[in-house]
């Protein structure tokens, strides 16, 4: 059986609206990468240097990232030997497996949920990425899965943060926990886990401040937070998310690296997805650090931040190549 039809049959147990919405969220990257592969393959059909130098400023121009593709290229280089190919068109479903098991790594792309009590998830991330965003999409996914939830306004440094926070509150039906602007988010998380025990809910986001400019301070904030939370919940944080706007493509690895480093995270969310043609950057991502992506961002509506999923990435990335199979399969059948 072939690839392709392998991973389209993994995908026909999912549903059809989420494979729909990482197909449409992914146009830009298909057009950038995938479309540029099919032309390359056509154009050269023989497998030279010449043709691993041309895939390779392909692969750096949808942010793929040098290391992860200078590792990709060797596999292939070693594939090819091994399977003894010259045609370039039998690349293609080689290529595609190389990119899931890149991405798979230990595919924990669940969020960790308390198994009784409050669930603590934290998000961290500059401003700018999406971060208020993502916890108002957030809220709103738990909500429709019957959760109660609460949201914590941390970030109080930035003109807005609260107000915009609110914003996401009220048009998803949940209340906000919050203090000054300028008071400590300590304080404002204590207040928050105080009033979810209070509540007895399911869910607790916490947004906090996003600055980078002065780091220690960020991570002296971060820690005290950790402190205030943990001293009234144990367990908690469960999750620690980073959020990063994948539009930044290279830059947004950096930040991962940054914040990855000192502050606890435990997962990625990768917003804008369906904003960029360089959503080869979840690959980097995934293979440059040992953080999972846990959700992407792909596209405006509130249904639109997806848990990320592998497979259904790269079957939207390779959608028409795996239609055209089809077509030439029912094609023969036919004859």
């Amino acid at each position: 059986m072939s690839f392709f039809k392998k991973l389209k049959e993994s995908i026909a147990t999912k549903t059809e609206a989420v494979t729909n919405i990482f197909k449409e969220g992914l146009t830009k990257t298909r057009t950038a990468f995938v479309e540029k592969v099919e032309e390359l393959i056509t154009r050269r059909k023989k497998i030279d240097e010449q043709f691993y130098e041309e895939l390779e400023e392909i692969l750096i121009g949808a942010d793929v990232g040098v290391n992860t593709v200078m590792q990709l290229i060797d596999d292939l280089r070693v594939e090819v030997k091994k399977r003894k190919i010259e045609d370039a068109a039998d690349l293609q479903p080689i290529l595609s497996e190389k990119l899931i098991n890149l991405m798979k790594g230990d595919d924990h792309s669940g969020l960790r949920m308390a198994p009784s009590g409050i669930t603590v998830i934290l998000f961290v991330g500059v401003n700018g990425v999406g971060k208020t965003t993502t916890i108002g999409k957030l809220a709103h996914k738990f909500k429709s899965e019957g959760k109660s939830v609460l949201l914590a306004a941390g970030d109080t440094f930035r003109a807005g943060a609260i107000e915009q926070l609110e914003v996401w509150g009220q048009r998803v039906g949940v209340d906000v926990i919050k203090q000054q602007s300028g008071s400590d988010p300590a304080a404002v998380m204590f207040d928050a886990v105080q009033a979810a025990k209070q509540r007895g809910v399911d869910v607790l986001l916490c947004d906090t401040a996003g600055r980078l400019q002065n780091k220690t301070n960020l991570m002296e904030e971060l820690n005290k937070i950790f402190r205030v939370i943990q001293r009234e919940l144990p367990d908690a944080p469960h999750e620690v998310l980073l959020v990063l706007d994948a539009t930044t493509g290279q830059n947004a690895l950096s930040q991962a690296k940054l914040f990855g480093e000192k502050s606890g995270v435990t997962g990625l969310v990768l917003t804008k997805l369906d904003g960029t043609a360089k959503g080869g950057i979840v690959i980097a991502i995934r293979n440059e650090l040992s953080l999972p992506v846990k959700l992407v961002g792909l596209g405006e509506k509130m249904g639109d931040l997806q848990q990320f999923d592998s497979e259904q990435f790269i079957h939207a990335l390779f959608a028409g190549l795996i239609q055209r199979e089809d077509a030439e399969e029912s094609e023969k059948t036919t004859e």
